[in-house]
């Protein structure tokens, strides 16, 4: 499973939530490891537009499984101040994006359906 989320950084705090994030805690590295979250990517953009991406098999189990951790409870509670809705925990306040298109996706029902897409030019 494929998860994109987005989430608002205060555009005055992207600095200091950039400075966290450059040596996140081991602990929390390896709850969230732990926890199914794999391939897991966040992308800051110059307005504080925050973009994660991460790769598990359910994520609400994984969300779940998170929670559950200490770590988890102070890291949250250390980022919360950074976010533009601090009244929200901000692993609670994700913003979940559709993903319509995925080329190794396509490529695959491609192939399966015959009409895998060649190289080579068609001769007239």
């Amino acid at each position: 499973m494929r998860v994109c989320f987005r989430s608002s950084v205060q555009p005055e705090l992207m600095d200091e939530y950039k400075r966290r994030h450059a040596a996140v805690w081991p602990e929390m590295l390896r709850a969230l490891k732990d926890s199914g979250w794999n391939n897991y990517s966040l992308f800051l953009a110059p307005d504080g537009q925050l973009i994660g991406y991460l790769e598990c098999e359910d994520y609400e189990a994984a969300q779940a499984r998170m929670a559950l951790t200490d770590v988890n409870a102070r890291w949250q509670a250390e980022m919360a101040s950074l976010f533009a809705d601090s009244n929200v925990p901000p692993d609670e306040g994700f913003e979940i994006v559709e993903e319509v298109f995925n080329l190794e996706d396509q490529l695959a029902s491609a192939s399966e359906a015959g009409n895998a897409p060649t190289h080579q030019k068609e001769q007239a």
